[in-house]
């Protein structure tokens, strides 16, 4: 019994000539805007934190602040 297998350098949603189809611009930019939204939701609770626990974590306060967050519950 043989096992054929395949590879392909094709990027997933991409065609040939390198552009991408509605369908995938539409999941790129639904992710990127999830990634936002959780990015500011985790901001939101980073704040919440003393400064002494956020220089511990490595996060400087105003840098946070700067970014934004989140502060209405879903």
């Amino acid at each position: 019994m043989a096992i054929a297998t395949t590879t392909t350098t094709a990027i997933a949603g991409a065609s040939r000539n390198g552009s991408k189809g509605l369908f995938r611009k539409a999941i790129d930019s639904m992710v990127a805007a999830r990634e936002r939204q959780a990015r500011r939701y985790v901001n939101g609770y980073l704040l919440s934190l003393d400064d002494a626990t956020l220089a511990a974590y490595g996060y400087d306060r105003a840098e946070l602040e700067r970014q934004g967050s989140l502060t209405a519950a879903f």
